[in-house]
């Protein structure tokens, strides 16, 4: 297939777009050195090659006549990876926060929307020692789980099997689609029951919005434009054990990690705390488990009020647990927190236009993003060297400060803490009190 339509969602991202606010997701992977394994113009090679063999990424965004205010992505003529991959030294000195800094700055920059829309930047230091990689993916492109079906082909396990995959794959037929009328008429009832769920989501959405949205003045300063990087690395077998404790899901615990975290940072900077809120979106994916991750955006979330004014820790992981089984028990296609549900009955060209007004009152509705991306279990390396750690970073919403992404990978969490560079200068305190917060919960468990 040469093109294909922006499913509604994919489309609202890339309208959603804005200088101050570009809309991709990042990654940053850290590699150890290792004997025998590749660095500096090896890895840019091999970063070029595998990149280049993934045919999402050569394709760009074109507007369409038919729908009216469409787009479709096509495959750039003129594609050349070298305008997507580039190497910058790191200087001297401690390497690891050399590279979160770079990689902060260079989340700033929106990417160029005439070019297939994704970059990967090679962090390198010293001869012979660590390196990380930086991956930039327009959110129009993928959400978490097909970003990491994408940037995970950099990888050498994931590029073997990818090849093996694909001359598998040309040996299945495809089906022909609504080949009688059952499947006419289920897809008929289908459409009838999303068009329902979408004014039952619209209902919620207008009860849940805030026409005064007070809450943490730091989380809702004015945009700069700047971006900072922060990063926090959590145990699992901690995050475990206090589940074992308190009961729950490992979700639960991170997110009253975040919350406790959260009111440490407010406390050290002296800032009252709110009696009510700070609204988190948790993102949760609508793909059936097991199925391909498929082309575009397929999530819903749940909206989460996060009890920062708390002062119990174990108080405040009882109250997120309950209110997580709650919005597990309505599904993930009901309430308020379910937008992707109105976004997918939109026509393109009310995305067109609609969209920066959705995002500017995003801030109505929540105040911080929290979502976790899945990895893959198996230990992964590029070009024979192993992946430490991986930072995962998520867009900030207009009129929002913080945006926090978490995935797990080696028996650890990785927390990549994503603000405005101005108005959150002291994010590393913040990254600092989510382990601290985990600390006081595994000291409560035992």
């Amino acid at each position: 297939m040469s093109s294909e339509l922006l499913a509604p969602l994919d489309l609202a991202f890339w309208h959603l777009e804005s200088a101050g606010h570009p809309m991709h997701l990042g990654a940053l992977a850290c590699f150890a050195p290792a004997p025998g394994g590749q660095s500096g113009e090896g890895v840019l090679e091999l970063l070029a090659t595998r990149a280049a063999a993934i045919r999402r990424l050569r394709m760009h965004v074109r507007d369409v006549l038919l729908p009216v205010g469409g787009a479709a992505w096509s495959v750039a003529k003129d594609f050349d990876v070298r305008r997507h991959v580039h190497q910058i030294r790191i200087p001297d000195g401690d390497f690891g926060a050399g590279a979160v800094s770079i990689a902060g700055e260079l989340m700033e920059r929106p990417l160029e929307r005439g070019l297939p829309p994704w970059e990967m930047y090679l962090l390198t230091g010293e001869a012979g020692g660590p390196f990380a990689v930086l991956v930039k993916l327009h959110h129009a492109l993928a959400d978490g789980m097909r970003a990491v079906a994408i940037g995970a082909g950099i990888f050498d396990e994931i590029a073997d099997a990818r090849t093996i995959g694909a001359r598998r794959a040309r040996a299945v037929q495809p089906t022909s689609w609504l080949s009688g009328p059952r499947q006419v008429a289920g897809f008929a009832r289908g459409r009838i029951e999303e068009l329902g769920r979408a004014v039952g989501v619209g209902a919620s959405v207008v009860r849940a919005s805030r026409l005064d949205p007070r809450g943490v003045p730091a989380l809702s300063a004015g945009s700069s434009g700047t971006r900072r990087l922060g990063t926090a690395v959590l145990d699992l077998e901690d995050v475990q054990r206090v589940r074992r404790a308190a009961g729950g899901t490992a979700n639960d615990v991170l997110l009253a990690v975040v919350a406790g975290g959260l009111r440490r940072w407010l406390e050290a900077r002296g800032e009252p705390l709110p009696d009510v809120g700070p609204r988190a979106l948790v993102p949760v994916s609508r793909r059936r488990p097991g199925s391909p991750p498929g082309s575009g955006n397929k999530f819903s979330a749940y909206l989460l009020e996060l009890p920062v004014g708390d002062p119990d820790p174990r108080s405040r992981l009882d109250r997120v647990r309950s209110a997580m089984d709650r919005n597990k028990a309505a599904g993930p296609s009901r309430g308020a927190g379910a937008l992707t549900v109105l976004a997918d009955q939109l026509p393109p060209l009310a995305h067109r236009f609609g969209a920066p007004l959705a995002g500017g009152a995003a801030r109505m509705l929540f105040d911080v993003l929290v979502t976790s991306v899945p990895l893959p279990r198996s230990a992964l390396s590029l070009g024979g060297c192993p992946l430490r750690e991986i930072y995962p970073m998520a867009p900030l919403a207009r009129g929002q400060s913080l945006a926090i992404a978490l995935s797990t990978y080696g028996g650890r969490v990785h927390v990549g803490l994503v603000a405005d560079g101005k108005a959150v200068p002291d994010l590393d305190r913040l990254a600092r009190s989510l382990g601290e917060e985990l600390d006081e919960l595994l000291a409560l468990s035992r």
